[in-house]
């Protein structure tokens, strides 16, 4: 009789009781994405200062209409906890201190993509719009453009346009439009 190979997937508990027991060091930099472990990119010093140019403007403009986070955890479901170069999130008092910000907290997810490009293509992108973030961006430093994602629906984004360093881009959730410029390296 022929067995089938299954995958065994974990999900958000399982991933911090690695953690917990030090399978999962404080230096390992992973994220878990479809119940799978991923390791993430090193961080070189055009996207360490793309994500500092980005997150600097987007805090001074947005001033308190908004909690810019950081290379920080965002709890999508129980296989899902990424953790997004940029994150826009809805203001809270407590900043979130008895709980990771989920899906409905997320206003903006940016990413900052040089060698993870197709990842956050293909993985990324489907994981946030079946989550039903609103606008994702990629700050795509290979083509030096801004990948603009929005209208999740079936699995994906509906709408999407490429942004050259001198477009406009808006903010759906706020009234603002910038200069791509302002925010990419």
């Amino acid at each position: 009789m022929a067995t089938e190979v299954m995958k065994r997937l974990i999900n958000v508990d399982e991933y911090y009781k690695m953690a917990e027991v030090g399978i999962l060091k404080p230096e390992d930099r992973v994220e878990l994405i479809n119940g799978e472990i991923y390791e993430m990119s090193p961080i070189g010093n055009k996207h360490y200062s793309a994500v500092n140019k980005a997150s600097n403007f987007l805090k001074e403009v947005l001033l308190k209409s908004v909690i810019v986070s950081v290379q920080n955890p965002i709890r999508i479901n129980e296989g899902n906890e990424p953790e997004p170069d940029i994150c826009l999130l809805k203001p809270r008092s407590d900043f979130y201190i008895n709980q990771f910000p989920g899906p409905n907290d997320a206003l903006l997810i940016i990413e900052v993509a040089d060698s993870s490009l197709q990842f956050d293509r293909e993985v990324k992108s489907v994981t946030y719009a079946l989550a039903g973030i609103p606008v994702y961006w990629i700050i795509n430093l290979k083509e030096n453009v801004l990948e603009v994602y929005s209208d999740p629906g079936k699995g994906r984004y509906q709408s999407s346009s490429f942004k050259n360093i001198d477009s406009k881009v808006s903010l759906p959730f706020i009234d603002l439009e910038m200069l791509v410029s302002e925010i990419m390296i």
